[in-house]
């Protein structure tokens, strides 16, 4: 398991307040993680393949992709200013760099989980409602926790009707193998497995709150600002990965069959979680989600669960305590405080064919 996530924020943004200075001038190499999901494969394969490295030296620059093993800690790590960009969702991206004042920037989203994400009790013909009273485990104060909460939503009821038990990503399947584990929320690839075990039932998944669990690159807005390079690296990489995966013929196989060796499953397991996975696939379908309206009224939703559970700071009196930016120049809570911004520019780029 990790360390309390609320430690890890405090030692994550004191680091981050000794290193800022690095972070706000030019240079020429970078450092970005990332942790094994569906939707964040296609960095492993633009690395090893050198994709990354292609673009990275069409703007005279170096860029290392490093996989990391835990998922909250690798978002920590980068919060610290150990990395210049991580892998990340947007509660996440809002709750750990954000709310722990590293200004950070929303480079790409790249998807959003359309059935990625799911509660499973164990037992045939399950319900929401058999959560009451029940002990579910999962990575606390993550995406899986404000599943949770949607979930519980549904079936009228609230958290104080079970108990939240904190499980790291990398433990929870074998959690799960357990007599004393009835429930967890996860994602996939440990969903799958989860759900490939005889006798569980999936009780709500992430496709009945479509949009609201986006997984996104993010990287530190001042390095961004002095580095544009970064960007334009990093997105056209992105994009050539994603035209790959949605052609056909053998080279899109095999690029698949990386991407599914490398997450620890075969290719029809990884294609069954692409198939829950709402990846935009060009430029115009993730610019189209990045200028939508509905954004910010998602990112309102999310911050006021991140602020109900004390996920924005000690000091934070709303659900607006961190400022957000948009497209179109909407902006949402605290604007003397804006520290996670959706910006559209490279993604605009890709879009136009000027990268």
């Amino acid at each position: 398991m990790h360390k309390p996530r609320l430690l890890a924020l405090l030692a994550a943004g004191f680091a981050a307040a000794l290193s800022i200075s690095s972070h706000a001038a030019s240079k020429d190499h970078f450092s970005v993680c990332w942790t094994i999901y569906a939707g964040w494969m296609p960095w492993d394969y633009a690395s090893a393949q050198g994709i990354v490295d292609k673009w990275a030296k069409k703007y005279d620059i170096s860029i290392d992709v490093v996989q990391l093993n835990d998922y909250v800690e690798s978002i920590n790590q980068y919060t610290a200013g150990q990395f210049d960009g991580c892998t990340m969702t947007n509660m996440d991206a809002l709750t750990i760099p954000a709310a722990g004042g590293v200004d950070s920037t929303a480079l790409i989203v790249s998807d959003f989980s359309n059935g990625n994400d799911g509660i499973v009790l164990k037992g045939e013909g399950k319900t929401l409602a058999d959560l009451k009273g029940m002990d579910v485990n999962l990575v606390e104060l993550s995406v899986s926790h404000y599943l949770l909460a949607r979930g519980l939503e549904r079936a009228r009821l609230s958290e104080k009707d079970l108990k939240v038990v904190n499980t790291s990503d990398a433990d929870i399947s074998a959690a799960f193998d357990t007599a004393d584990v009835q429930a967890v929320t996860t994602w996939n690839p440990m969903l799958s497995d989860i759900k490939g075990k005889p006798g569980v039932t999936e009780v709500f998944n992430s496709s009945q709150i479509p949009g609201e669990i986006m997984d996104m690159m993010v990287v530190n807005s001042a390095t961004l600002k002095d580095n544009p390079a970064l960007g334009k690296a990093l997105t056209g990489a992105w994009f050539e990965v994603m035209a790959l995966m949605n052609s056909q013929g053998a080279n899109t196989t095999a690029a698949l069959e990386h991407m599914a060796k490398a997450s620890g499953t075969d290719l029809a397991g990884f294609q069954a979680q692409l198939a829950t996975t709402r990846l935009f696939y060009t430029p115009q379908e993730a610019l189209d989600f990045a200028t939508s309206p509905k954004l910010p009224a998602t990112m309102d939703k999310v911050a006021q669960f991140s602020f109900s559970h004390g996920l924005l700071g000690e000091g934070a009196r709303s659900a607006g305590a961190v400022g957000m930016a948009f497209a179109k120049n909407i902006t949402s809570g605290d604007k003397g405080n804006l520290k996670l911004r959706f910006d559209p520019t490279y993604v605009q780029m890709a879009a136009d064919g000027t990268l």
